[in-house]
């Protein structure tokens, strides 16, 4: 969330950050909002004085005068007409106030949309092979570790099921995954719910933004998460932290629901786009004068995989018109997929300074000021399945049409190849 003092006293920053997402929102009825929320406060002050008043005048009165008891009686139901008023206005601006997406920070590049993203870096050669690659949905049916028509049977479109191998791969990667960032890069893992309530979720940034996209439960107020960053900035929801204990490194294994909406025949084949998959997630608590540098080193993090896997990726800095609702500045890692002949986003890495901390209460003490702040929050996957599945059975894919285990997951699927 913004900080609202930004909004009263330089609105403008927020309505440059907006143009440079290519968003509109009515910044001007927010401020109306507002100054009419601190008016109504103000009377409903004045209120509180004279019923107080006359309060201490009527006890001190032995016959206590018709009139004055009416007065009272007519203050109180106009406070409490008043503080219902106040309540209205204040739901009406927290909700407006939850719509305004993060500010850009000034280093972001500028541009309209995705086309516009700058690729920083290449790594890892793209092989040109002496057969012709299979995409992986139809390599992953033929040696019998991804069934589709089971799945459709079983849930619908765009789920998909894995058989022997290609669970026991998925299983593989997992765990490789987080004991690198466990014993390697210092993160403590923690297990989340995959459900959550409404209160969590706008803590994170998802809602009211993305309702849409999420599978809700209107009976319980449960929402299945999207990602694990949602449970884990609630952990520390409410709290005042100790500065010494900063950062926080978390990494956690969860499932992950979205509801895509893609065009018929986009994105359509295979496991790239579906409605659940599995991913690591890396989330920091961090001081507000290290999250850039906690940025870089949970890009590096994530890149780690790609490079230990030893398939060709890219890393991308988002530009402001394609920058995600909750983020300040984010890199986006892909991988390349020979069969299906594309870049596959594998890691979103991002840097959400103040706005996640702001919605959910958390704090941090600051011994040299002897005050408390915000923390800044981060997150970025490390990495997301099944799109590093697809780039496996792609880049490692033998003419023979069988698949080469990387060598850095072989202890832990315990086979060299599938065949």
């Amino acid at each position: 969330m913004i900080d609202i003092d930004l909004l009263r006293n330089n609105p403008e920053v927020i309505r440059e950050a907006l143009a440079k997402r290519g968003e509109v929102l009515d910044i001007d009825e927010i401020i109306e909002l507002d100054q009419k929320r601190r008016s109504m406060i103000v009377e409903a002050d004045d209120l509180r004085s004279k019923r107080n008043k006359g309060s201490k005048e009527l006890s001190s009165l032995k016959n206590k005068p018709k009139d004055l008891i009416i007065s009272m009686r007519n203050l109180s139901q106009d406070i409490k007409k008043m503080e219902d008023g106040i309540r209205d206005v204040d739901n009406k601006l927290n909700n407006m106030m939850l719509k305004i997406p993060n500010i850009p920070q000034d280093k972001v590049p500028l541009g309209d949309d995705d086309s516009e993203n700058v690729i920083l870096h290449e790594y890892g050669d793209i092989v040109e092979t002496s057969f012709s690659v299979k995409p992986h949905w139809e390599i992953g049916e033929n040696l019998g570790i991804i069934d589709f028509k089971r799945a459709v049977k079983i849930s619908g479109t765009r789920f998909f099921v894995l058989k022997g191998q290609g669970a026991m791969l998925q299983r593989a990667l997992i765990s490789w995954m987080l004991d690198l960032h466990i014993k390697e890069h210092g993160y403590e893992e923690i297990y989340v719910p995959n459900i959550v309530n409404t209160e969590t979720a706008i803590g994170s940034g998802q809602l009211p933004k993305f309702s849409n996209n999420m599978y809700f439960d209107e009976e319980d107020d449960f929402w299945l998460i999207p990602t694990a960053e949602v449970p884990l900035t609630s952990m520390h929801k409410n709290e005042i932290l100790k500065e010494e204990d900063l950062p926080i490194n978390y990494v956690a294994h969860s499932l992950c629901f979205r509801r895509e909406k893609v065009a018929a025949g986009r994105d359509s084949r295979g496991i790239k786009r579906v409605h659940q998959f599995d991913k690591i997630e890396m989330y920091k608590l961090v001081k507000q004068e290290d999250s850039d540098l906690e940025l870089d080193l949970l890009l590096k993090h994530a890149t780690e995989v790609c490079l230990r896997l030893e398939i060709p990726y890219r890393v991308i800095e988002i530009c402001t018109g394609d920058l995600g609702f909750g983020s300040s500045r984010s890199y986006d890692i892909e991988m390349w997929a020979p069969g299906s002949q594309e870049w596959l986003e594998v890691s979103s890495c991002s840097n959400c300074m103040d706005f996640q901390s702001r919605r959910s209460s958390i704090k941090y003490r600051n011994s040299s000021k002897k005050s408390s702040s915000f923390v800044h929050t981060l997150n970025g996957s490390g990495l997301a399945l099944p799109r590093v599945i697809i780039a496996i059975l792609e880049n490692y894919q033998r003419e023979d049409g069988s698949i080469e285990i990387p060598k850095v997951l072989r202890p832990y699927t315990g086979f060299e190849q599938i065949s």
